[in-house]
């Protein structure tokens, strides 16, 4: 028997994901990294401290499976008064190991083999091959460039009766666009009266800028009665590398995703919930969210004018996107490739989030920064 024979692969046309490959190739060339979205300086010094100190009280062994009751209550607490919506802490909240463990999980407990499940691209990547995995059909649907903005007719007209489940990212990972309410209530319309499942991705909630208000799908009584929705506190309070998230639905939705969660993970670390539970509630840490990222972004913006990129409108996320048609006709990973190697400044192309790989010649970079390492990479994209 050959090494080859061993196995036959379940996902045969993935590989690396292009984060991995920019930010290895970024080191490689000591390249500023605004590829992957992570910020280059620290968390709160008192959530450290908040959980260094449940550590030492002993609080370092297995959490609930669900997770810790009094943090599941806090973000209940927090969802009533951000969207209007309560949701039962004891059996519509479960607390993960990140948001992308929760899309996974959300998906594997509705999807079986012939369903169907429509995103949009560009995709974050982690939803179709989830979605592979389980035996469904992507239905990918293109927002429309260069707004990215969604035909709520061609969603309608592609759903039919194998039509398990609709994926939205609001805000948007790549393309740095959000939802209003009319895009909102025209997903309530179409799913009315059928047995589809949304699943909301909703992990920039409070990176929304320009005075708008983040749209959740919690807000909405016929979506949230059907909806996994899909939050992180890593994006929220800066600490990626903590991948702790949390994921709301009704009871019996959430009965079923329990079934999974407790065979994939189990429970969640136990003295980063401690810490959560009580830094929680300093409400004023994510609500000053929109006016530190837009900061971020007027800065990197501004100090991009009069480069030969297009500059397409960020609308929320910590990304901005960068066309570079006026200065080469190369495809977008060759661009970056090359953007890397001979310029050290590394981003993301947005062919990777298409199944056809559409190639717009637009790049995707991540302004969580500090201002210093914005100022560097924009002087350097400013020159080419």
């Amino acid at each position: 028997m050959t090494k080859a024979s061993l196995i036959n692969s379940k996902l045969p046309r993935v590989g690396t994901t292009i984060f991995t490959i920019m930010s290895r190739l970024a080191n490689e060339h000591n390249a500023i990294n605004l590829s992957q979205g992570f910020p280059d300086y620290g968390c709160s010094k008192e959530l450290v401290a908040l959980i260094h100190k449940n550590m030492l009280a002993g609080n370092n062994q297995y959490a609930p499976m669900p997770g810790l009751l009094s943090l599941r209550e806090a973000i209940s607490k927090k969802m009533d008064c951000a969207y209007g919506k309560k949701h039962d802490a004891e059996t519509e909240i479960t607390i993960t190991a990140g948001a992308t463990q929760a899309i996974f999980t959300a998906i594997s407990t509705i999807v079986n083999p012939g369903d169907e499940v429509i995103i949009f691209e560009p995709a974050y990547d982690c939803y179709a091959p989830a979605i592979e995995l389980y035996g469904g059909k992507v239905v990918p649907i293109t927002l429309q460039f260069p707004n990215y903005t969604i035909d709520w007719k061609e969603v309608a007209g592609l759903v039919n009766t194998k039509t398990r489940a609709i994926i939205i990212n609001n805000p948007n990972n790549p393309t740095s666009g959000v939802f209003d309410k009319n895009d909102l209530l025209q997903l309530e319309n179409i799913v009315r009266n059928t047995n589809i499942v949304i699943i909301s991705d909703e992990v920039y909630e409070h990176l929304i800028f320009d005075g708008a208000q983040h749209q959740s799908v919690a807000a909405f009584k016929g979506l949230a009665e059907r909806s996994f929705i899909v939050f992180s506190f890593g994006k929220t309070y800066h600490a990626t590398g903590w991948k702790i998230g949390y994921c709301l639905a009704p009871k019996e939705l959430m009965n079923e995703f329990r079934k999974i969660h407790q065979f994939n993970v189990f429970c969640v670390n136990n003295p980063i919930q401690q810490a959560l539970a009580e830094y929680l509630n300093k409400t004023e840490d994510y609500l000053t969210l929109p006016n530190f990222f837009q900061e971020k972004r007027d800065f990197f913006v501004d100090k991009l004018n009069g480069s030969r990129f297009t500059i397409y409108p960020s609308k929320g996320t910590y990304f901005q996107l960068l066309g570079y048609e006026k200065i080469s006709r190369e495809n977008d990973v060759a661009f970056a490739e090359r953007l890397i190697k001979e310029f050290k400044v590394a981003s993301i192309p947005l062919s990777v989030f298409y199944d056809k790989k559409e190639d717009n010649k637009v790049l995707r970079f991540c302004f969580a920064k500090k201002n210093e390492t914005l100022l560097s990479a924009a002087e350097i994209l400013k020159s080419i």
